[in-house]
C-alpha cells in the first residue's frame, strides 16, 4: 500500500497495540455508545464464520490526528465494541480509548481495562451492558473451546481500513457528506481512492467521471453526460474499443475540489435523471443483473488475466474480498488507468451485449428480459442487438438461462467468461455460438464430471475456472461425450434417492426443449397436424398441447422452487421416496405455485396450475419440462384408475426422453 496515502489497512492488533502509543478519543459531538445485543452478536458471528479466510475486512475507522491523539470521526461504535471484545477475551490493550467530556464513559472503559468492579452506579450503563453482551456473545457463538482461535483470528486476520483525514480537508464538508449518507465509506470508494491517488489532476478528473458513470448500473453508459464524445453520433458504438485510457478525450464537466475530501474519494450524490441525456426517456433505465462492487471484481479479474503469475482460480468474485483483491500490485498509476479503461469498456459491453431485466414484474404475457443496444436514432432509443430474430431469441434465452441459474452476485462466473469473449470479439454470430458452447461446456464438462461436484452435486469452488480457462484464455470446446448412464451415475434414476440436482440442469433442459421447438417448428412445419409437429410432441412423450407455451416461454426469475410432481406427502402410496426424488419427477417452478400446491396429487395440480382463472399465476409454472409432465398426466386421465395418472413408469419414461433430447 502507498505509504503516503492516508488509508491504512490495519489488523485489530495494530489498531489497539501498534508500535506507537496513541489515544482514540470519541468527541462530544458523537453519540453515546449504543450497540446492543443484535449488533454485537452479528459482529462476533461474522468474524467467527470468516475464520478460515486469510483476511476479513470489517469496515472503516475515520480519524483526525492531533499529535498522539486520534479524534474518531466515524466508526466509534465498532471501535468501542472491538475494545469490549478484546477485554472479554482477556487481552491487554496498549492504546487508550476515551470519551471527551464524558467522564462516566471514560471511567467505565478504564474499569473494564483494569478488570475492576463494574457495579458502581456512576459508570456508563450502555458500555457496561455492551461488555456483558460481548462476553455472552463469545460464549454462545464461539464456545469455550474456540476462544483462542477466535482471539487469534480477531487480532491478526480481521482488518479495518484506517482513514486519517488530511489536515487540509474541510471537516465540515466531510460531516455534511457522512450525515447525508448515514453510513460508512463503501469499500468501492476506498478502492477508488487507492487507484486515484497517484494520478495527476487531469487523469483524476477523467478517472472520477468514468467511475461515477459506470457506477450507475441501471442506466446505459451512453446516456451519461460528459461521455458523449466516447461514442459515435448515434451513441451506438464505443469509438475507442481498441484504444487506451490516454486516448480518451478529456471530460471537461468533471472537476475535483483540490483541498477537500472529494479530491480523494469524490463522493457526490447525483440525481439519476440529471445525469441522463434524455431525461424523459425511461427506456434508458433497467434492472441490473449485478451490483457495482461485484462488477468491479469481474473487471479486475479481466484486467489481471494477462498478468504474469496471476492465478484466476484463486481470484474470489465476492465483494467481501473487494479490498483484498485490489492489492498492492494494483496501486500503480499505469494499472489504475488500464483498469479504468477496462471498466468503461466492460460497462459498455454489459449494457449493450448482455441481457438486463426491464422494470416490469415477471408476467406470463410479457418477457421482461431485454438484449438491446442504445441508439439515439431509434424512436425508443434502443434496438434489439441482432436483426436476425432467431439469433436474437437464442441469445436472450441463453443469457437469461445463465442469469437465473447464477443469480447470487458471487456466482457470476458466466458473466466473466462472456465479457472476456466480448473484449476480443463482438461478431454476433461468433457470440451466439460462444453462448451455446458455454452452456454445453457447463453441462458436459462440469455438471457431468463427478470430480468437480461436491457431496450435494453442486460445483466445487474453482470448478468453472479449472474447466474453462486454459493457458490464460477462455476455452468453451466441450470434450465430454456423455450418455444417460453417465447422468444417472451422478444424479440417480429413481432406484436411489438423488443427492441433488442443481438448478442449472433444469434450466438447461428447458433451454434445450425451447431450442428443439425453435429449430424444428419454423413456418409451415408448426401447423397443427403436420408431420413435423406430430414428431415433435412424440419426442416429448405427450399429446399436442399447442405451441403458445413455447412461444411465450422465458426464464422467469420466480422459478427457484423444486417441485415434486408426485408429492412427498403421498410417499409409499404406490411409489417410494427414492422414486419420487429423481429427475423425472422434478421440475423447477415458482415458489408461489409450489407453496400452494406442494401436497396436491398430480391430477389436482392440473386443475389448479392450468386453470384459466389464474388463481396460480401461469408464470409461476412456466417450465417447459413441467408442462410436458402435466400433459402426460392429462393424457393418462380416464385411461387409468384415479390417482394413477402419474406413476413411476411415467417418471422413468419421461426422464429418459428428456435426457435423449439434451444429450443429442
Amino acid at each position: 500500500m502507498n505509504k503516503n496515502l492516508p488509508l491504512n489497512e490495519l489488523s485489530i492488533y495494530e489498531v489497539f497495540n501498534g508500535h506507537k502509543d496513541v489515544t482514540y478519543e470519541i468527541p462530544i459531538y458523537q453519540r453515546n455508545y449504543a450497540w446492543e445485543k443484535d449488533e454485537i452478536e452479528a459482529l462476533v458471528r461474522d468474524v467467527w464464520d470468516a475464520r478460515e479466510k486469510s483476511c476479513f475486512y470489517i469496515g472503516t475507522l475515520v480519524t483526525f490526528q492531533k499529535g498522539d491523539t486520534y479524534e474518531v470521526i466515524d466508526g466509534q461504535q465498532r471501535l468501542t465494541t472491538l475494545f469490549l471484545l478484546l477485554k472479554s477475551l482477556g487481552m491487554d490493550v496498549k492504546n487508550k480509548l476515551t470519551y471527551r467530556a464524558r467522564n462516566r464513559a471514560t471511567m467505565t472503559l478504564k474499569a473494564i481495562d483494569k478488570n475492576e468492579d463494574l457495579t458502581s452506579p456512576d459508570l456508563d450503563s450502555g458500555i457496561q451492558k455492551g461488555y456483558n453482551e460481548a462476553k455472552q456473545a463469545i460464549e454462545e457463538i464461539v464456545g469455550s473451546g474456540g476462544k483462542k482461535k477466535f482471539k487469534d483470528y480477531l487480532l491478526y486476520n480481521v482488518h479495518i481500513i484506517h482513514y486519517n483525514v488530511p489536515r487540509d480537508v474541510d471537516l465540515n464538508h466531510y460531516f455534511e457528506v457522512m450525515n447525508s449518507r448515514g453510513e460508512q465509506l463503501e469499500k468501492h470508494e476506498i478502492v477508488k481512492a487507492k487507484l486515484m491517488y497517484d494520478l495527476n489532476g487531469d487523469e483524476k478528473n477523467k478517472f472520477a467521471a468514468i467511475w461515477q458513470a459506470c457506477s450507475d448500473m441501471d442506466t446505459y453508459i451512453q446516456t451519461k453526460k460528459g461521455l458523449e464524445s466516447f461514442f459515435d453520433n448515434n451513441l451506438k458504438d464505443f469509438r475507442y474499443m481498441d484504444a487506451s485510457f490516454e486516448s480518451l478525450p478529456e471530460i471537461k464537466e468533471a472537476s475535483l475540489e483540490p483541498s477537500s475530501l472529494m479530491s480523494l474519494i469524490h463522493i457526490k450524490e447525483y440525481e439519476k435523471d440529471s445525469n441522463v441525456i434524455d431525461e424523459d426517456n425511461q427506456n434508458s433505465l433497467f434492472q441490473p443483473i449485478i451490483d457495482f462492487p461485484n462488477f468491479l471484481l469481474i473487471v479486475l479479474k479481466i484486467t489481471r488475466m494477462k498478468e504474469e503469475g496471476f492465478n484466476p482460480e484463486k481470484f474470489i468474485l465476492d465483494d467481501k474480498e473487494l479490498i483484498n483483491e485490489f492489492d498492492e500490485k494494483t496501486q500503480k498509476s499505469d494499472f489504475a488507468k488500464h483498469f479504468c479503461f477496462n471498466l468503461l469498456k466492460a460497462k459498455y459491453l454489459l449494457d449493450n451485449y448482455v441481457v438486463h431485466h426491464s422494470k416490469e414484474e415477471d408476467t406470463y404475457e410479457h418477457n421482461p428480459w431485454q438484449l438491446r443496444y442504445w441508439n439515439r436514432e431509434e424512436k425508443a432509443h434502443s434496438k434489439n442487438l441482432s436483426s436476425d430474430n432467431a439469433q436474437q431469441d437464442k441469445m436472450v434465452h441463453l443469457l437469461s438461462m445463465f442469469e437465473v441459474s447464477f443469480t447470487p452476485r458471487q456466482r457470476k462466473n458466466y458473466l466473466f467468461y462472456v465479457l472476456c469473449h466480448l473484449f476480443e470479439n463482438r461478431d454476433l454470430g461468433a457470440y451466439c455460438s460462444f453462448l451455446e458452447n458455454l452452456a454445453k461446456k457447463y453441462f458436459y464438462d462440469i455438471y457431468l464430471q463427478p470430480d468437480y461436484l461436491n457431496e450435494i452435486n453442486t460445483p466445487k469452488p474453482g470448478a468453472f475456472d479449472q474447466t474453462i480457462i486454459k493457458d490464460g484464455k477462455i476455452n468453451v470446446d466441450f470434450t465430454n461425450q456423455a450418455t444417460a448412464a453417465d447422468f444417472y451415475r451422478i444424479y440417480g434414476d429413481g432406484s436411489v434417492k438423488t443427492k441433488g440436482i442443481p438448478l442449472f440442469v433444469f434450466n438447461y433442459i428447458d433451454y434445450r426443449l425451447w431450442e428443439k421447438y425453435a429449430n424444428n417448428l419454423a413456418g409451415e412445419k408448426s401447423k397443427e397436424g403436420s408431420k413435423e409437429r406430430e414428431k415433435f410432441f412424440g419426442d416429448l412423450g405427450c399429446s399436442d398441447f399447442g405451441l403458445e407455451v413455447f412461444n411465450r416461454f422465458y426464464f422467469s426469475r420466480t422459478r427457484r422452487s423444486l417441485e415434486h410432481y408426485y408429492p412427498q406427502a403421498n410417499i409409499n402410496i404406490g411409489i417410494n421416496e427414492d422414486q419420487i426424488n429423481c429427475l423425472g419427477n422434478f421440475a423447477m417452478i415458482g415458489s408461489e405455485a409450489n407453496s400452494s400446491g406442494s401436497n396436491w396429487s398430480p391430477h389436482t395440480k392440473l386443475d389448479h396450475y392450468l386453470d384459466s382463472s389464474n388463481k396460480v399465476r401461469l408464470v409461476s409454472v412456466a417450465s417447459l419440462k413441467f408442462r410436458i409432465m402435466m400433459q402426460i398426466c392429462f393424457d393418462n386421465y380416464g385411461k387409468r384408475k384415479s390417482d394413477e395418472e402419474w406413476i413411476f413408469e411415467d417418471i422413468q419414461t419421461h426422464q429418459n426422453l428428456m435426457l435423449k433430447i439434451i444429450l443429442q
